[in-house]
């Protein structure tokens, strides 16, 4: 099931239309709202600070978030769309939708790794890569998963595990369709550095030889 998803506090904005939107912005808001489910639409300002932070930590619109506005109940939100300054590129309004326990919605899922322990690649000396802490997937609100699990413990140096080989939580499914790699284990680079001069004085020891045989 789901971890924490986290909390977005907004206060219920009085008054509608653009003179009440002006004035949110000149006390340090940015206003909003929030719409879908079977309620009405209800309008909301967002501390603009706050706001930033979190526009800047990325992957907002693909953020689940629980909003908490007083007097209302606590509600799961999506985003939906951000209206930025034409010059400042700065947030202006933002819309949310509330979500059913049955909607679909794509969410980046933080990646677990088992097995680091065993795994043979990792005895010998080879080095994990999680090339994908986090998958992208399309899983129902009601049911989002805190973390899928990669299992590493038969990888041996050179192997990679793919989206293909994970088992995914029930109705969840990748947003892309090729069988993409999460996670590897490479040899270390003084083994792999050591490999390639190996290679180098192989070809090197060659020459000489080539050349008594023309004598000859």
């Amino acid at each position: 099931m789901a971890g924490e998803i986290p909390d977005l506090v907004a206060q219920e904005r009085t008054g509608t239309g653009k003179g009440a939107a002006r004035q949110a912005r000149r006390d340090g808001m940015v206003p909003g709202i929030v719409f879908g489910g079977d309620t009405d639409p209800l309008p909301i300002n967002i501390p603009f600070n706050v706001l930033f932070k979190k526009l800047k930590e990325g992957r907002f619109k693909s953020t689940l978030f629980n909003m908490k506005v007083e007097g209302h109940d606590d509600v799961r939100v999506i985003c939906r769309d951000v209206q930025r300054h034409v010059v400042k590129d700065l947030p202006t309004h933002i819309d949310f939708m509330r979500l059913r326990r049955t909607t679909k919605i794509n969410l980046f899922i933080a990646v677990e790794v088992v097995g680091d322990d065993v795994a043979p690649g990792l005895k010998k000396g080879g080095v994990l890569t999680l090339i994908r802490p986090e998958v992208e997937l399309v899983v129902t609100a009601g049911d989002i998963p805190d973390h899928i699990t990669i299992d590493i413990s038969e990888m041996e140096i050179g192997d990679n595990i793919t989206i293909s080989s994970v088992d995914l939580p029930a109705g969840a499914k990748p947003t892309i369709d090729r069988d993409f790699v999460i996670a590897q284990i490479s040899a270390p680079a003084g083994l792999a550095s050591s490999d390639d001069e190996d290679d180098d004085d192989g070809a090197e020891g060659d020459a000489p030889e080539a050349e008594g045989d023309t004598e000859e």
